[in-house]
């Protein structure tokens, strides 16, 4: 018989072997959040579990119950065929540990496949999610990149992350850049998925020396930055990095890449097009549309992003502020290693 687990229970049994959480939902209810790190492998599909909620609010539960035994018995040898390739013990879950995670469950023990299945589903998880957020705090020191747009900050903290220093990518997390065209190219989190994605990633550096943050508003994209994770930023030490325009727009460039997103950068210019002095605003509008966008990049950081950035500059205190002046991002990123503690130096808790 299979064994139900606890979401701690899943917690503890990651930290010390492989194993791999399965969504047995369908894949529009996957999508729209599910426990990070988990695979899809759902009993039934969209229009199957749109037909069997019919059958059960219009015709009666014996039904429904019918109609799902007939879908999951074609589909049986398939969705065994997919757990057997699965490595490691597995654990299964749907909305709130019910019909569906305990049949796959029972299906997969008879069949010798070894499988938990998640008590209280992934609104259990959900629940452990925002418990963590009311009392988690990050009790290491912070440090807070920041610069004007297209600096290469997100590129900087990545490199730094791949040496070991601890670094909580936000725009990652909530899948958008923070900008207005900052979703461009990207899939975009909704506030659930970022919940979910933010306390694994905070409870992994519980015990760093201190964490690197970029600088980011408190709402990204479709997300909110939670209170104690923007109150850490705002107390953090700010690091700013100044670097030659034309540096910057080459980064931009190459994040965006508008050239493949063309139409999408033009709806998001028009966004903004009213807050941009009009002769300005059709120098910009009519450089996007001829693909001149070196020159509409330029025009955009000279005259829309870099003055919304003085403003935001000046909301520190100067004592709280070191500058870097860097020729690219690579002389950026050896100054910034200057700057920080070494990783196996403790620092003191602010």
């Amino acid at each position: 018989m299979f064994q139900d687990i606890t979401i701690e229970d899943v917690t503890a049994l990651k930290d010390k072997k492989k194993l791999v959480m399965v969504d047995v939902r369908s894949p529009s209810e996957y999508k729209e959040s599910t426990i990070p790190g988990s695979i899809n492998i759902p009993l039934f599909d969209d229009d199957e579990r749109k037909e069997i909620g019919t059958l059960y609010k219009q015709v009666g539960v014996s039904e429904a119950k019918e109609r799902g035994l007939e879908i999951v018995s074609a589909k049986l040898p398939s969705f065994i065929k997919q757990f057997i390739s699965i490595e490691g013990d597995k654990a299964v879950f749907c909305w709130r540990g019910g019909m569906r995670s305990r049949t796959s469950a029972t299906v997969l023990d008879l069949m010798g496949i070894r499988t938990y299945r998640i008590h209280g589903g992934i609104r259990s998880y959900r629940k452990w999610v925002l418990e963590n957020l009311e009392s988690l705090q990050i009790k290491a020191p912070a440090y807070v990149l920041n610069g004007y747009t297209g600096t290469g900050k997100t590129k900087i903290l990545h490199l730094l992350k791949k040496e070991g220093y601890p670094f909580i990518d936000l725009e990652g997390l909530a899948g958008h850049r923070g900008s207005i065209f900052g979703q461009i190219g990207l899939e975009p989190k909704n506030q659930k998925m970022f919940d979910a994605l933010l306390v694994e990633e905070v409870l992994s550096i519980q015990n760093a020396p201190f964490i690197l943050l970029e600088a980011e508003s408190r709402r990204i994209g479709k997300v909110i930055i939670p209170e104690f994770v923007f109150d850490k930023k705002e107390q953090g030490k700010q690091i700013f990095i100044e670097m030659p325009v034309e540096e910057r727009v080459k980064h931009i460039l190459e994040d965006y890449q508008p050239w493949d997103h063309h139409e999408e950068s033009i709806q998001a210019f028009q966004k903004i097009k009213k807050r941009i002095h009009t002769p300005i605003a059709a120098q910009i509008e009519n450089a996007l549309e001829s693909g001149q966008f070196e020159s509409a990049v330029e025009l955009l950081l000279t005259y829309y992003y870099d003055p919304r950035y003085d403003f935001t500059k000046d909301h520190y205190p100067k004592e709280n502020i070191q500058t870097i002046k860097a020729a690219n991002a690579e002389d950026a990123l050896q100054t910034l290693k200057e700057l920080l503690p070494p990783l196996n130096q403790s620092v003191p808790v602010v």
